[in-house]
């Protein structure tokens, strides 16, 4: 078994929910483990996750775990600016 360090953020949270806001949630994990299978592991839906870093590093869903590893992961994020009048 590994153990990496996970951050949910915005509406991802609600799957953490024993975790302090902006704390980690230490989760173990077999070795040979992928990004998606941790998504799995945390009953996240496959639509929910959108941007993932492992370690500062942007991450695709087929990224090994290794001991240790930072992951931070994102829903996707809406905003943007409304004009008005056009402009």
């Amino acid at each position: 078994m590994i153990k990496v360090k996970v951050k949910l953020y915005a509406t991802l949270r609600r799957y953490a929910p024993q975790a302090a806001i902006g704390e980690p949630i230490i989760v173990q994990v077999e070795e040979g483990t992928l990004l998606r299978d941790l998504f799995a592991q945390l009953h996240l839906p496959e639509d929910e996750v959108r941007i993932v870093f492992a370690n500062g590093r942007l991450k695709e869903e087929d990224y090994l775990l290794q001991d240790g590893d930072r992951v931070a992961i994102f829903p996707p994020i809406g905003g943007g600016v409304v004009l008005v009048g056009g402009k």
